[in-house]
């Protein structure tokens, strides 16, 4: 019996500190960004991400609505292509608010939401939407406005989103 008990101490020791590191928590989420809002993208700019996220989406065949916003939360342009349900219009707004409002795309919040555990607040964030395809677009260290996109997969409207934010920051 005496020879068993340091082996027994070692199993519960082991089994303990198993359990422990299994129970912790995941690491807190990075603060905030604080890119500064900048003044709002000009329509020319506005027309330069629209044409390259419209490209990537017809390159693809995929419907998708767009939406680009200024920096104050306003509609500069908006286009929904053929055949491209109706629904997908007020979504691709809602992306472009997540992504402006909290400085941040919008699949950073989904991929919270994935994470589970604490990553579940962000449902409850008023005007967080967790879906990607959302994406700030900034200029000269600025964020000058958003542009959000759907209609298609989530990774399909972060991809269209994604050209259109590359090509406004683009000189």
């Amino acid at each position: 019996m005496y020879r068993l008990r340091p082996l027994l101490v070692a199993a519960v020791v082991f089994a303990g500190s198993t359990i422990a590191a299994s129970a912790q928590q995941p690491a807190a989420p990075s603060p905030p960004p604080t890119t500064p809002y900048g003044s709002p993208i000009s329509l020319d700019a506005a027309k330069k991400a629209m044409a390259a996220a419209e490209a990537e989406a017809m390159k693809n065949n995929w419907p998708m609505a767009i939406v680009i916003l200024d920096s104050t939360g306003h509609p500069v342009m908006l286009h929904r292509l053929d055949n491209t349900q109706y629904g997908s219009i007020r979504v691709a707004e809602d992306k472009a608010q997540t992504a402006l409002d909290f400085r941040r795309p919008s699949k950073v919040f989904e991929d919270l939401v994935a994470q589970g555990g604490i990553g579940m607040r962000t449902l409850g964030l008023r005007g967080a939407t967790p879906i990607e395809g959302g994406f700030p677009i900034i200029v000269d260290g600025k964020i000058i406005g958003a542009i959000g996109a759907s209609g298609g997969t989530a990774p399909q409207d972060g991809q269209v989103a994604k050209a259109g934010a590359d090509a406004a920051a683009a000189k």
